[in-house]
């Protein structure tokens, strides 16, 4: 971490738990009479197959459904990275359960029946990815053991693009060939597949980024305040606020989700006012 005052290490504390988080081994074994604990979460996303929001934590993929998180096939892999593909279609990396003779770290894995059973794709055994996001047919990674922001058409082979400290990425509207990431510091970069990093002028000092179907991209700060850009290079605008430290973060064109150490937030109107959904 590039943190050189101690303002800016309380700013982006959350920061520094999302990247340590689970790096250091993997997902606990199950214990008697649980009660479907999430874990810090690491990631949120919405199937179009049925609408439902998808929980990625420290304690497996949970469906959420009248504000209840179940975990899914009794699966416990420590779930960091974490896009939704396509109906049913998620991409995911972290750490297995316990009970799987797999590597530390899962690389690239794949679930077409959402989240039943999941397959490995690529660097199985050395990438640790805690950010995934899909531009187009382009999905575009960052490792947090090696520090580099890839991307890949194939999902096997993969081209580095940037180094550095990067937290989380979302996609540029209508454009398949760059992508947004935030810093460790709170800049956000434009990332070009050709041109690398160049930092987006006048942004606020976002954590967390993603960008709903619609052309709006939404943004986080450590302390919690939301702000949004129509197309993602400003201007930016305070639309408001979510109490606690966020954690995770998803955007629809219907609703938005937003995951703190505390609870689980939607939001229905463009990040004015949020709910919480589940504790």
């Amino acid at each position: 971490m590039k943190l050189r005052l101690p303002s800016a290490l309380l700013l982006f504390l959350p920061v520094m738990f999302l990247v340590s988080c689970g790096q250091a081994g993997r997902a606990p074994a199950p214990t008697a009479g649980d009660a479907q604990p999430i874990g810090h979460v690491h990631g949120l996303g919405v199937d179009p197959a049925d609408g439902a929001l998808y929980v990625a934590g420290h304690n497996g993929v949970f469906r959420v459904e009248d504000g209840i998180p179940t975990r899914i096939a009794d699966r416990w892999q420590d779930t960091m990275a974490f896009t939704v593909a396509g109906p049913g279609a998620f991409l995911a990396s972290g750490h297995p359960d316990l009970r799987e003779d797999l590597p530390p770290h899962l690389g690239l894995v794949e679930s077409t029946d959402a989240g039943k059973s999941w397959t490995a794709l690529s660097l199985q055994g050395e990438a640790d990815f805690h950010a995934l996001e899909m531009a187009g047919e382009t999905l575009y990674g960052y490792d947090s053991r090696s520090g580099r922001l890839m991307s890949t058409t194939d999902r096997r082979s993969w081209k580095t693009i940037a180094t550095g400290q990067y937290v989380d990425l979302a996609a540029l509207p209508a454009r398949s060939d760059r992508v947004l990431a935030t810093t460790g510091t709170g800049e956000v970069h434009e990332v070009s597949l050709e041109g690398g990093p160049r930092p987006v002028g006048e942004a606020p000092p976002l954590l967390l980024i993603d960008s709903s179907p619609n052309g709006v991209v939404v943004g986080v700060t450590g302390s919690g305040d939301i702000f949004t850009s129509r197309g993602g290079r400003g201007p930016w605008k305070r639309v408001g606020q979510v109490p606690g430290s966020p954690a995770a973060l998803t955007a629809t064109d219907a609703n938005w989700f937003l995951a703190t150490e505390d609870a689980i937030y939607e939001s229905r109107d463009g990040g004015t006012s949020w709910t919480p959904i589940v504790r």
